[in-house]
C-alpha cells in the first residue's frame, strides 16, 4: 500500500495583525471562524472557512525570517452572484477591483479583491454546493 495525500487541509495567508485578519475575513468577507487556538510563542492558530466547507484558511503570523502582506495567496474563492457579492464588498469599503472581469466561455467572471494587509484573493462566480 502506497501512502497518498489524502485533502487539502488549509492554505496559509500569512497577516500582520490576526484580530484585523479575522474581522475582515469573517465580518467583511462572511466565512466562520473555525479555530481560534494559542500557537507558537505567543501568536494565535485561526482558520477560518466558508459554512460547510472541508479547506480552512489559516491566518497565521508569517515564518520567521518571512513577511507577511501584499502577498498573491493563490486563494480563490466561489460566489453564486459575482456581481452582487462584488458590489456588496465594495460597499462595505473592501478593496476590490473596479468591474467584475468577463472574458467569456469557459473563463467564468472574477475580480480580485485585497485584504487589510494587500493580500490579494481571487474571487470567480460559480454554482452554490452542497
Amino acid at each position: 500500500m502506497t501512502a497518498r495525500v489524502s485533502k487539502i487541509a488549509n492554505v496559509i495567508v500569512p497577516v500582520n495583525d490576526q484580530d484585523a485578519a479575522l474581522r475582515f475575513y469573517t465580518e467583511k468577507l462572511g466565512l466562520e471562524k473555525r479555530v481560534d487556538v494559542p500557537f507558537g510563542d505567543g501568536s494565535r492558530w485561526i482558520e477560518v472557512a466558508p459554512a460547510g466547507a472541508v479547506t480552512t484558511i489559516a491566518l497565521a503570523p508569517p515564518m520567521q525570517p518571512g513577511t507577511a502582506g501584499g502577498k498573491e495567496t493563490g486563494v480563490t474563492l466561489v460566489t453564486a452572484d459575482i456581481d452582487a457579492f462584488h458590489a456588496q464588498l465594495g460597499a462595505v469599503g473592501v478593496d476590490v477591483d473596479a468591474e467584475v472581469s468577463r472574458f467569456g466561455d469557459p473563463v467564468p467572471p472574477m475580480f480580485w479583491l485585497r485584504d487589510l494587509e494587500a493580500n490579494i484573493v481571487l474571487v470567480v462566480e460559480g454554482p452554490e454546493l452542497g
